[in-house]
């Protein structure tokens, strides 16, 4: 896992003062409207909560090329994984800043679902919150939101638009 900046397991997050820790909240971005959606509703339970709100954007490792053995330019793919990143962390930033609210940015590749689980379990969320897909096909072979909900490492709220 490569987390972006300051986001590792032993991250201290600055909060609360009386001594308690303060929850944590991972919600996943990926730019959909979904996703917006999940991250505003995240963000107004970390600021009701006075927690904290970690941001996840996770880019998966396959490439649709590869499958078919067609040539493949693999540096500018990954420039623009880091631009669609950057975009991301600097929109999520300033919707947290014009909230008050600190927020921590972390970048993965990898699949989204182990991901999510993997920070949601280092940091010890307190909950996870993803934007239910608007695919059709999710609906009939299973989204991320099922597959999270599946697993208990952490309550999921699914957000629906």
């Amino acid at each position: 896992m490569t987390h972006d900046s300051a986001v590792t397991q032993s991250q201290n997050f600055p909060g609360r003062t009386d001594g308690a820790a303060a929850p944590v909240i991972v919600v996943g971005l990926d730019g959909s409207p979904t996703s917006w959606d999940a991250f505003c509703w995240a963000a107004g339970e970390a600021l009701r909560a006075n927690g904290n709100l970690v941001a996840v954007h996770v880019t998966p490792w396959s490439e649709p090329a590869a499958a078919f053995g067609v040539p493949y330019d693999y540096s500018g793919v990954e420039k623009a994984r880091q631009e669609i990143a950057a975009e991301l962390k600097a929109e999520a930033t300033q919707r947290a800043q014009d909230l008050g609210l600190p927020l921590y940015f972390v970048s993965e590749h990898g699949d989204v679902t182990r991901a999510l689980t993997s920070i949601a379990r280092s940091l010890h969320a307190n909950l996870v919150v993803v934007g239910r897909s608007a695919k059709l096909l999710h609906h009939l072979v299973g989204s991320l939101s099922h597959r999270l909900t599946c697993r208990h490492d952490a309550p999921v709220v699914v957000v629906v638009p």
